[in-house]
């Protein structure tokens, strides 16, 4: 499987460890393998309150902060839009992942989350990265359906990596 997290921390407030990093790539591949994701690549952004904020308000028109918001590459191409690439003879494209989209989570607000919910910080980033993720694939929970379906694909997943309540 090719399937690649880039992540990159723009808040201060908590560190984000190598450990958290493994568990979420290793909760993106047992969500990627129910999911039938084979390859593409996924960026992950930690913010504060104040970053996610301004985000959910400008695409969203959302003055508030929230805790994830996900970005769907194939939302948001232009199916007008040609890329040439000029390979010289003999070569092949290779080693470029399709971009799946951007996860970005305020850290801020899963802190408070977790003490809300009374369970851990890695356990409330693991549901919210989840969360996103099967955002970019275009699950919803604009209905009790939907809503259910994908909450249990979330907990799924987060209880093969050990991130239960």
């Amino acid at each position: 499987m090719s399937l690649q997290l880039a992540w990159s921390n723009e808040q201060e407030e908590y560190e984000i460890s190598e450990s958290l990093i493994a568990l979420l790539e290793s909760a993106l591949d047992k969500a990627a393998a129910v999911e039938g994701i084979e390859e593409g690549e996924i960026a992950l952004t930690f913010v504060n309150n104040q970053a996610i904020h301004e985000l959910n308000k400008e695409y969203r028109n959302i003055d508030r902060p929230t805790d994830v918001l996900s970005f769907a590459m194939n939302d948001t191409v232009d199916e007008d839009l040609d890329i040439v690439y000029i390979l010289e003879e003999g070569q092949q494209l290779e080693g470029i992942p399709d971009m799946l989209g951007d996860i970005i989570i305020s850290v801020e607000r899963a802190k408070e989350q977790s003490v809300e919910y009374g369970h851990s910080l890695e356990r409330e980033i693991g549901f919210l990265f989840v969360h996103g993720f099967l955002h970019l694939l275009g699950y919803d929970h604009q209905d009790e359906p939907s809503e259910a379906e994908m909450m249990g694909k979330q907990e799924a997943v987060l209880a093969q990596v050990g991130l239960i309540r």
